[in-house]
């Protein structure tokens, strides 16, 4: 029987993360595996995987904050803000030599903080049901709208001529659902000169570490968190009674126990240190909003 867990998984750039999933199926025999956010076939780094049960954990965890290593060429922009897409525009040398760590540093203040952010339109985020990546695949013509992330550091690490090229190297953290060639994008537009992303890596995915994570060719017998594990670094835990966790997994409701949650949610565990589910206020009491199979702790 395959066992319940997170797996964090360090995606090579290359394969898509579907094919990621795909050989951690293979790897644990089950076909129960989930993700809690993609990463583009030429990124690297963090993939959180859900297994068996846990993966109804990955609702909790795909909103978290994220932190990202990059580089950013300035001069050039593509298709698709990224060095997969076909090259639209050439700034000349003059230009992009022109511009000095000054107006960058002040380009990326303009991009930190709470921002409006058009994806690009190669994105997978859905229009009228159907991918925009797919839909531009099509020839449609695909305009996203702006929305709201918070991109809470935004520095450059390092500055560098490659190839006849200025690389910004970046670090960022930011909320779920920013896009880090749109960041590439916007702050080659705001120099004059365009820009677009070659690398990207995403080292944390909330309190999930890329340093913890397996390769793609270690998923045999690859250590995974319990489902208890996980969710103690992702919410607070109420420990419960054997009485309160066998009521909690029966759907029924702890009269008067709602004072006992801080937060809006909590990780209920039994008396075993096991994942009974994940709990919330209903008026004076406490009710779960998710139950773990009981086998699956």
């Amino acid at each position: 029987m395959v066992s319940p867990g997170i797996l964090l998984v360090d995606k090579p750039t290359g394969p898509t993360s579907h094919d990621v999933v795909a050989r951690t199926r293979r790897a644990f025999g089950t076909r129960k595996v989930g993700h809690a956010g993609t990463l583009d076939p030429m990124a690297t780094g963090l993939l959180v995987l859900g297994i068996e049960g846990a993966t109804r954990l990955l609702t909790y965890i795909v909103g978290a904050d994220k932190t990202y290593e990059a580089t950013i060429r300035l001069g050039q922009t593509t298709s698709t803000d990224d060095a997969d897409g076909e090259i639209l525009t050439t700034a000349d040398a003059s230009a992009w030599e022109a511009v000095g760590d000054e107006a960058i540093a002040a380009g990326i203040r303009e991009l930190t903080g709470e921002i409006s952010q058009v994806p690009s339109a190669v994105s997978a985020i859905k229009v009228d049901g159907r991918r925009a990546y797919d839909r531009v695949r099509a020839g449609e013509e695909v305009v996203l709208a702006a929305r709201e992330v918070v991109v809470s550091r935004f520095d450059m690490l390092e500055k560098r001529q490659s190839d006849g090229h200025l690389d910004l190297d970046v670090v960022v953290d930011c909320s779920s659902g920013t896009y880090i060639r749109s960041l590439a994008r916007d702050l080659g537009a705001a120099l004059g000169v365009g820009g677009h992303l070659t690398a990207l890596r995403r080292t944390r995915v909330g309190p999930f570490e890329v340093a913890d994570a397996v390769g793609i060719d270690d998923l045999e017998g690859a250590e995974t968190l319990t489902p208890a594990e996980a969710a103690a670094r992702i919410l607070p835990v109420l420990p419960m009674s054997a009485e309160e966790a066998r009521d909690l997994r029966h759907g029924k409701r702890l009269a008067g126990q709602a004072v006992r949650l801080e937060g809006a949610i909590a990780a209920a565990v039994d008396p075993e240190g096991g994942l009974i589910g994940i709990v919330e206020r209903r008026g004076s009491d406490l009710k779960s909003t998710m139950n773990m199979p009981e086998a699956a702790r």
